[in-house]
């Protein structure tokens, strides 16, 4: 709940205007003085100032260049009877968000502080996310020292700054958003928005007001205009994950906004121009899609101008013990903090690692990531063992992969292919169709799970 403060030196008035925030959720607080309200500034949080101007002593004017000084963000909306107009234009140069003429509107009122507030919390964010740039979103922080990922690296860095379309391709769970936010962290564009979106999660009708937005009465409960994510990441990155799902009515749209730079709101008839990265990912082979029928050939060009691959955890292996190492310190750090009586996990014991890397992984990094949160919570000693694994790993106790019915010309990504689907249809049988089941027994998440069957058409 925002937390307002009211600086009026009139007896009645601040609890009056108190009565009136408090009916719209915030918690008012009051100032009868400038120096109290400074007080109060400096021994609690406070998301909005709402001041007056003429107050004998410190005026306003004074105050709002002290809360400057105390917190340069703090919005500040200065209250003015009309002889005191330019005062309250000075306000606005010194850096007051605005200010209303007494007596005034309550609606307008709670308007211009929702205003604020929102674009304080706005400006708050941004700044928080442009911290986390050289860190967490950085290309050199996705875990991995293998080729696959020096391959991919390389791609990042050549590619980032270019503002090329930019197609990432690979399994689920491979980790496609986070290559995602590396390449817009690292562009020209990093200051401005990274919006995401997945195609997946979106019915048909709903998706094409999610991408281009909708006017005002444009379908049934369309109450109010809405601006669509290409709008919201003018001047930054639109990141469209599993684009392989788009529908084709959709594609089209999406081919002439590539084309026009500008889109049309539904219901909507005049363009508006939209200036955005495009960065693409799927699960999808596009192009055996293009010579299937399911997307068009003009489109998938000009996604792939630049193509990027995820590799697939059972591809590089040898990332799995730097992998299992930070999640063991990710989920450790939390159970410590959550339960100190607990003691702190340290590794994984030479039987367990050994299950752990001949698994084949279906479920990629993020299976991989869920596997080891999960030992971090069961596990009663320093390291982790079989015993803390679930059953799908420790079947891989004394037991070899049988060859001898698999054809000597056969071809690896049909055998995969063909394996993955009798491991669903298998998993699908054991959970008596239950999904929520069957994804446990596989050691992945629904999501994964229904992608995949929605892969092999089960």
């Amino acid at each position: 709940m925002k937390t307002i403060l009211i600086v009026d030196d009139e007896k009645n008035y601040p609890r009056i205007l108190g009565e009136v925030i408090k009916e719209e959720g915030f918690t008012p607080v009051t100032a009868s003085s400038t120096l109290e309200s400074l007080e109060i500034i400096k021994s609690r949080h406070i998301d909005l100032v709402l001041t007056d101007v003429m107050m004998p002593g410190m005026d306003g004017i004074i105050l709002l260049e002290k809360i400057k000084e105390i917190a340069q963000d703090m919005p500040v909306i200065i209250m003015t009877a009309h002889g005191s107009i330019e005062r309250a234009v000075e306000a606005m140069q010194k850096g007051a968000y605005t200010y209303i003429l007494k007596p005034f509107d309550n609606d307008t009122l709670i308007a211009h502080i929702h205003k604020a507030i929102s674009i304080h919390d706005i400006v708050k964010e941004n700044s928080i996310l442009r911290e986390a740039i050289n860190t967490q979103y950085n290309f050199c922080n996705i875990i991995g020292k293998s080729q696959p990922m020096q391959d991919l690296y390389n791609i990042i860095k050549k590619v980032a700054p270019s503002g090329a379309n930019i197609l990432i391709e690979g399994e689920s769970g491979t980790g496609k958003e986070l290559a995602a936010k590396s390449i817009h962290y690292n562009s020209t564009r990093k200051n401005g928005p990274l919006i995401s979106v997945n195609c997946s999660a979106f019915s048909e009708s709903l998706l094409e007001s999610e991408l281009f937005g909708h006017e005002k009465g444009a379908f049934t409960g369309a109450s109010a205009m809405r601006k669509g994510r290409f709008e919201l990441s003018d001047q930054g990155s639109l990141f469209i994950d599993e684009v392989g799902e788009l529908p084709m009515n959709i594609q089209v749209k999406l081919l002439r906004v590539l084309q026009e730079r500008s889109i049309e709101r539904v219901g909507g008839t005049l363009p508006i121009k939209v200036d955005f990265r495009l960065i693409t990912a799927t699960n999808r082979n596009l192009e055996e899609e293009v010579k299937k029928g399911n997307f068009r050939e003009d489109l998938y060009y000009r996604l792939n101008v630049v193509r990027a691959v995820m590799p697939a955890l059972r591809d590089r292996k040898g990332d799995i013990p730097l992998l299992i190492n930070h999640f063991i310190q990710k989920y450790s750090h939390e159970r410590k903090s959550a339960d100190t009586s607990l003691c702190q996990l340290e590794g994984v014991r030479p039987d367990a690692a050994r299950l752990l890397f001949d698994y084949t992984w279906p479920g990629n990094v993020r299976e991989l990531e869920n596997l080891i949160e999960r030992a971090v919570i069961l596990s009663t000693g320093k390291l982790v063992t079989p015993d803390d694994l679930p059953p799908q790993i420790r079947k891989g106790i004394g037991t070899q992969l049988n060859l001898e019915g698999i054809p000597e010309n056969a071809g690896l990504n049909e055998t995969l292919a063909a394996v993955e689907k009798r491991m669903l249809q298998r998993a699908m049988a054991q959970a008596g169709n239950i999904q929520t089941k069957a994804a446990e027994i596989l050691g992945i998440g629904k999501s994964g799970l229904n992608q995949k069957l929605k892969k092999y058409g089960l």
